[in-house]
């Protein structure tokens, strides 16, 4: 697959995250939520100040987002660094790489146009509930179950055969 078409679909990820972000912020207010399988999903309207799933966002410091942002930045160009210089066989560590870079981008945008990330998706069963993520935290996570499985299942196999 060609360097292009993986820069294609971390546009599209990045333009898909924005386009559900912008449609809760239009039709949820803070404390609304609508269940779509009782006792187990629903969708709700979070302003994560921190980062993935909630961790830090309970930082009042204005040094911690632009941290926060200066880290997104540096995450973005080294992963499309690593994107860059993928071998074009190599179609699993060029997607997961793609999705992790469409998903930091969506998240950043948020950062700089919001001051904070907008989550959506809220998954919870009884009492245990996962924090709220959006689609960028799913790419992210996705990306880098990905890459990770290229590390540790396929690239020992093709060790192995070899």
């Amino acid at each position: 697959m060609s360097r292009w078409n993986y820069l294609w679909i971390s546009l599209a990820m990045a333009v898909a995250d924005q386009a559900t972000k912008a449609m809760v912020v239009a039709r949820f207010s803070d404390d609304s939520s609508v269940s779509i399988i009782p006792g187990f999903f629903r969708l709700v309207r979070v302003e994560n100040r921190g980062i993935a799933f909630g961790m830090f966002s309970d930082s009042p410091s204005p040094v911690a987002s632009v941290i926060l942002v200066l880290v997104s930045v540096a995450a973005i160009v080294l992963v499309g660094v690593l994107l860059w210089q993928n071998q074009p066989a190599a179609i699993r560590t060029g997607a997961g790489l793609a999705l992790i870079l469409g998903g930091a981008a969506g998240n950043l945008i948020d950062r700089l146009a919001r001051a904070h990330v907008v989550d959506f998706l809220d998954f919870y069963v009884g009492s245990y509930h996962w924090p709220a993520f959006n689609i960028a935290d799913s790419a992210i996570s996705i990306g880098a179950a990905a890459l990770l499985w290229d590390l540790l299942v396929a690239q020992p196999a093709r060790h192995r055969a070899a």
